[in-house]
């Protein structure tokens, strides 16, 4: 018996949404019926239909009234998206993705993984949904509305469970699910009285992520991973064993510890103390090289930071002159100030019918109000320092409409409107960092999650023994090092510090990845509290959190170093461990 539940016309599928320019879109219906009590989400292309009339209706389940509630609201946008975060050789087979024609399919809802929405061009929003198998099914834009209906139908069957690290991202459970039979209360997570904990996490993951709480990490470790990721934790009655690192692309099986020389000593160099004398007549920095050496050694003077973060950030050529630059800053001028009228002068009006610029404002205001508020540059209210921040991050979502804004860079920017203490100067130097970094803002995570991987093959050479160990407490996927890699260490260390720590990064030297050595450092200097202890998941994990400015920033630095040299200087290092430290460079994907 076929029964039908949800439909709706003018849904579009999109055969290409990664590629806006050659995208084809095909019109058609999304359905969700019950073949045999067993439900299943539908699409078919409208060209299959042989009709032409569109509706959006309910039918009645036995025990249950026909009548709508107008009022039911499940707290999303109505613009949605799900994409899939691990493609791979699957350990399992699940049932397929029934194709009725060659675009149109039927899912069982009971193989539904993940819905997220993605934001694949300006103004288009798309929802893609993810099997337990781990495959994507083409983008859906609904052209028409009709995805808050769409999502009151699906409740009927699953539980929306929203990703603690993406706002974007919701998990599917069967209603009957044992990975949500647990309450919060039943959970005792509120036991030091932080009762909207979880709701902090949720909505600013950036602020909370692995930090401040450590019980409410192990009810959504789940969530941050795939049905069948390599981190995915597997229960004693899963007897296909874990898979293999031959399953992760890219990666090779590293079996056992590389055999490694002792770790060299490593002394620091003084601050950069001199600017004029490394500049020709005309004011071209002589040997950049030199200039970048003595910066990763030793840092800059406070007062030269101002003049040589513009160089290590791209805002002025190491070859050019002092009248070039003049003709650059006149330039950059210009052009920042156009793109800070452009939102300047949208009209309230306007506005309201414009959801992008209000979420990134209402984000980007709330961020401002409580970045860096202890330093006397942002302090206090109606600080000056806290409405350069606004405007410059609202003038970078015209410059790269694609990326926006995004929770955390707040954080990157503080620092350099402090030592510029120019508006135009510091947006140009934003931008070269974002250069750096602004793959660990993109919402597929795919460059995230990449880092701790490759942070996990620094370990695996650099200290087996710890990697196993923390391997066995479940915490070998080091996603409690999130933080670390996403905003460069910055809610590690003092203000003051990070200002050294970034200058000493900017150089890339003696590696793009140093930022990665840095971390290995931290987690090495944590071996004698891990190694031989009694720690699980979760008091690792608070371990960590509360190393926050506990950690001595020249000591890790020279223990990023030592770390360097020792796998640089290993003959029979792994390929994939050359790649991470920039030996080699790593094959580009065709």
């Amino acid at each position: 018996m076929l029964l039908l539940v949800f439909e709706k016309e003018g849904v579009y599928l999109h055969t290409n949404a990664k590629r806006s320019n050659q995208d084809t879109t095909i019109p058609g219906f999304i359905r969700i019926v019950e073949r045999g009590g067993e439900p299943a989400l539908e699409w078919s292309a409208l060209e299959d239909e042989g009709r032409n009339a569109a509706a959006v209706f309910y039918t009645k389940k036995d025990g249950e009234g026909g009548v709508e509630d107008t009022n039911f609201d499940p707290g999303y946008e109505p613009d949605w998206a799900v994409i899939s975060t691990v493609k791979r050789d699957q350990v399992r087979e699940h049932p397929p993705v029934k194709e009725t024609s060659q675009w149109s399919f039927s899912l069982p809802l009971s193989e539904l993984y993940s819905l997220r929405r993605s934001r694949f061009s300006l103004g288009r929003n798309f929802l893609v949904f993810t099997s337990r198998g781990g495959h994507p099914l083409p983008p859906l834009h609904f052209h028409r509305g009709g995805t808050r209906e769409l999502l009151r139908a699906l409740q009927r069957y699953i539980i929306l469970a929203p990703s603690p690290v993406d706002g974007r991202l919701f998990l599917a459970y069967p209603h009957d699910s044992g990975a949500l039979s647990q309450s919060f209360d039943e959970l005792h997570l509120f036991d030091d009285g932080s009762s909207d904990l979880v709701s902090r996490f949720i909505q600013d993951p950036y602020a909370t992520t692995f930090g401040g709480f450590s019980k409410v990490t192990n009810f959504f470790r789940g969530a941050l991973r795939p049905p069948d990721s390599p981190f995915h934790s597997r229960g004693p009655q899963d007897h296909h064993g874990p898979p293999s690192a031959d399953d992760e692309p890219g990666f090779e099986l590293i079996t056992c510890g590389v055999e490694l020389g002792p770790k060299p000593d490593v002394t620091r160099g003084q601050p950069l103390d001199k600017w004029e004398e490394f500049l020709d007549p005309e004011g071209r920095v002589k040997d950049p090289q030199q200039i970048k050496e003595l910066v990763f050694r030793g840092g800059i003077t406070p007062s030269l930071r101002k003049d040589v973060w513009k160089f290590l950030l791209g805002f002025y050529p190491w070859n050019s002159t002092v009248k070039e630059r003049e003709d650059i800053l006149r330039m950059k001028t210009d052009e920042y100030f156009r793109m800070k009228v452009q939102w300047k002068s949208v009209s309230e009006e306007q506005e309201m019918r414009n959801s992008l610029l209000r979420g990134y404002r209402s984000l980007i205001e709330r961020d401002v109000s409580r970045t860096d508020r202890h330093n006397t540059f942002f302090s206090g209210n109606d600080n000056p320092g806290l409405a350069l921040l606004n405007d410059v991050l609202m003038t970078y979502c015209m410059f790269n409409f694609d990326l926006g804004y995004v929770q955390g860079m707040s954080d990157l920017l503080a620092p350099l409107l402090f030592v510029t203490q120019n508006e135009v100067e510091s947006f140009w130097c934003l931008t070269g960092f974002m250069e750096m970094v602004h793959q660990n803002f993109e919402e597929s995570q795919e460059a995230m999650k990449q880092q701790l991987l490759q942070l996990s093959l620094l370990m695996k050479a650099l200290d087996p023994e710890l990697l196993d160990y923390l391997d066995s407490q479940d915490s070998g996927s080091l996603c409690f090092c999130f933080r670390w890699l996403l905003i460069w260490f910055k809610r590690e260390f003092s203000f003051e510090d990070i200002l050294s720590l970034w200058e000493v990064l900017w150089t890339r030297l003696p590696c793009e990845n140093f930022h990665l050595l840095m971390a290995a450092s931290i987690l090495e200097s944590q071996r004698g509290e891990f190694i031989g202890s009694d720690h699980d998941f979760n008091t690792i994990l608070k371990h960590i959190n509360e190393l926050t400015m506990k950690l001595d920033l020249q000591t890790v630095l020279r223990g990023a170093e030592a770390n360097y040299l020792q796998l640089a200087c290993c003959k029979e290092l792994p390929v994939k461990v050359q790649e991470v430290i920039g030996l080699v460079r790593s094959p580009q994907p065709r």
